[in-house]
């Protein structure tokens, strides 16, 4: 059930596109379906001609809470994850892929743990009964080898900080500098590792994540993304393992929150 953006718009879904005409419709029907508090989508956009945004505008009379942003701030999603929250109304903030359907139905389970008083939640593929399907064999491959890895040697406490499905509070981005450059999705990663060692309190949910259900060509690129994720992979390391002597973040009961 989709409601009409207000005052008191609860939770706002950023959708960072690149032509995605092909995927962007069933997402959001699939969106809107499943939604059942206050919220609204703001569809990010990098340049006027992204096939994404006739779509979008075919779709708007019907529901009232889908909204076109345009990315001022520069290419890549860390300025479309900033120019989504520059413009949000909503207590939550959802990071969302729209090439992949399946954490839609997670996104009820992470509310609950925001409202149980968690900053952060993420989505985790590797834990808990989540899957990883579809997409490209390397990149899976090298996704899970380095998230055990990272969560080994940092002593993090989630077992999937990549993944871009991530929920928080919009007021821990006044405590957090984000700094990563515009490749890829490595900002959600920076993310993620900067909340925990901030002492934050963290949860994770569990998604079976079908990645380009609908098809489109994948933006994944090793070589260009690489040395980001390499940044925050070190950063995390330094960092929370040092933490981890000092403090233990907190479960919130009767999940899988920490």
């Amino acid at each position: 059930m989709t409601s009409n953006i207000n005052s008191s718009t609860k939770l706002s879904i950023l959708l960072p596109v690149r032509n995605e005409g092909i995927n962007v419709e069933m997402m959001l029907k699939i969106l809107t379906a499943v939604l059942d508090i206050s919220n609204e989508i703001l569809v990010i956009f990098d340049f006027a001609q992204d096939d994404t945004i006739p779509v979008i505008k075919k779709l708007q009379p019907k529901f009232r809470n889908i909204r076109l942003v345009h990315n001022k701030f520069g290419k890549g999603v860390p300025n479309a994850i900033k120019a989504g929250v520059e413009a949000s109304k909503g207590e939550y903030i959802l990071i969302f892929a729209v090439d992949d359907a399946g954490p839609a139905l997670a996104i009820g389970d992470m509310v609950k743990l925001m409202d149980d008083g968690c900053d952060l939640v993420s989505c985790t593929r590797y834990a808990y009964g989540g899957r990883r399907l579809g997409g490209s064999f390397v990149e899976g491959i090298l996704s899970r080898i380095a998230n055990r890895l990272f969560s080994y040697l940092s002593g993090s406490y989630l077992t999937d900080s990549t993944t871009g499905f991530k929920m928080f509070k919009k007021s821990i981005l006044d405590k957090i500098d984000l700094e990563s450059k515009p490749r890829g999705w490595a900002v959600v990663f920076e993310l993620a590792v900067k909340a925990q060692a901030a002492g934050m309190k963290l949860g994770e949910v569990p998604i079976i994540s079908i990645d380009r259900l609908y098809g489109g060509k994948s933006t994944f690129a090793l070589g260009p993304w690489f040395g980001e994720y390499l940044r925050w992979f070190l950063w995390g390391v330094l960092n929370l393992h040092n933490l981890k002597t000092k403090k233990k973040l907190v479960r919130v009961p009767d999940s899988t929150a920490f």
